[in-house]
């Protein structure tokens, strides 16, 4: 088991998975506006899954999906994290992802805490670059995105488990590399 990591900004923590999260990250998951650029939201079973999943790989790795909450009041917000993807059209790589619930948007808790593992990232990890993905349309993700001046590559593509209809299928690819991170925080 590797050493398990968490992060913290100036007013979040990324940290473990706890079984206390379950009911919070299950609200997250079955809002239809958080859920609205996915094809579908997930019930309680669905959110357990994910979960679990998100907790083994942090265990495994030591870093993750983590639960991301606010400092001041250990308010449970979303997920922020790292994640390897090497099942998508894209190749084997590293992405940061984010899921907030609706009531922490517009505070830059997003970008705060993405940046946060971007530093992890590259300095912790020495990955040489992150990636993000969002469906075409997910104008939100991709103001963070470019907020974490990441570059929009350009080279879309289908996600294969993102069925036609849903209208979702055409992902983004965005990307930084080390070099272009430290230019851009110093």
């Amino acid at each position: 088991m590797a050493i398990v990591h968490q992060l913290q900004t100036p007013r979040l923590r990324l940290r473990q998975w706890k079984e206390k999260d379950l009911q919070a990250f299950a609200r997250l998951n079955a809002d239809d506006a958080v859920m609205e650029f996915f094809p579908n939201t997930f019930n309680l079973e669905e959110s357990k899954e994910f979960a679990e999943k998100y907790q083994r790989k942090i265990e495994k790795n030591g870093w993750g999906f983590w639960v991301t909450e606010r400092l001041e009041d250990g308010a449970f917000i979303g997920l922020v994290g790292l994640n390897r993807v090497d099942d998508l059209p894209i190749g084997d790589c590293v992405e940061v992802g984010w899921r907030l619930a609706k009531d922490f948007w517009g505070f830059g808790y997003a970008t705060e805490a993405a940046r946060a593992c971007l530093e992890f990232a590259f300095d912790e990890l020495a990955l040489d670059e992150v990636v993000a993905i969002t469906t075409v349309n997910n104008t939100p993700s991709r103001r963070v995105m470019d907020r974490l001046d990441m570059i929009d590559s350009g080279e879309n593509f289908e996600h294969p488990r993102v069925d036609d209809a849903t209208g979702l299928k055409e992902h983004v690819l965005y990307k930084i590399s080390r070099e272009r991170f430290l230019q851009t925080t110093n």
